[in-house]
């Protein structure tokens, strides 16, 4: 989100992913006021974030009296009532919102969300879904997917680089991979270099295409 770092956001669904964005938010200095319908959402969040309250913001009038408006940026964090979310990020542009953002819960909900107005749209539990997946293999630390099947991940160093230095190993043209950086424990992050040895118990962080990140995280066992 490109607001800057104490403008105020609104924050619209108090849910798992709202509630999270929002206190993100705050901690990152913004000041933010949350909007759920769920009385029992606004009073868990209500020691958390600068403003929270109780209203359906479906309504455009609702919207006007909370002020919606003066808002720069907005998040629109309901996923299950996809009428509420649509209506709510039509009213948000309709006030004349410069950055919506909004939560889908698949792709028809999402490109219905683009054309009433949301300038950004976010699948959260599709993408956590995509990751656990990669991640159920054991070799892989961490793992963040770009739309156009690149990432970046960290993994153990495969056995069969160990002892190598990277010049050496050829990852790039052996693996279609390019190793970052280098973790070892007890000591800071090393920017990889053609020169860095590979270590038995080295965490690496590589970029590349999915299939070959995969494939390079399970050669040498």
């Amino acid at each position: 989100m490109s607001a800057d770092k104490r403008e105020p956001v609104l924050v619209i669904g108090l849910g798992r992913f709202g509630s999270a964005v929002a206190g993100s938010l705050e901690r990152m200095g913004h000041e933010v006021l949350g909007v759920d319908c769920d009385p029992a959402l606004v009073q868990e969040n209500a020691g958390a974030l600068t403003q929270v309250l109780e209203a359906d913001c479906t309504d455009m009038a609702t919207l006007e009296k909370l002020g919606a408006a003066t808002f720069r940026s907005a998040v629109v964090g309901i996923g299950t009532d996809i009428e509420a979310s649509v209506l709510t990020v039509l009213a948000l542009s309709d006030l004349g919102v410069q950055s919506i953002w909004a939560k889908a819960t698949n792709d028809k909900h999402g490109r219905i969300l683009e054309r009433t107005g949301a300038h950004h749209v976010v699948f959260p539990e599709q993408r956590m879904g995509e990751r656990v997946a990669h991640l159920l293999n054991e070799r892989l630390k961490d793992f963040i997917a770009f739309g156009d099947e690149f990432a970046i991940a960290r993994l153990a160093a495969p056995a069969t680089i160990v002892g190598l230095p990277l010049v050496t190993s050829e990852c790039r043209s052996r693996f279609g991979v390019t190793v970052v950086g280098v973790k070892r424990a007890g000591e800071d992050f090393l920017h990889a270099t053609p020169d860095t040895l590979i270590l038995p118990d080295d965490e690496l962080v590589v970029s590349g295409r999915i299939a070959d990140i995969e494939g390079f995280a399970r050669c040498g066992g």
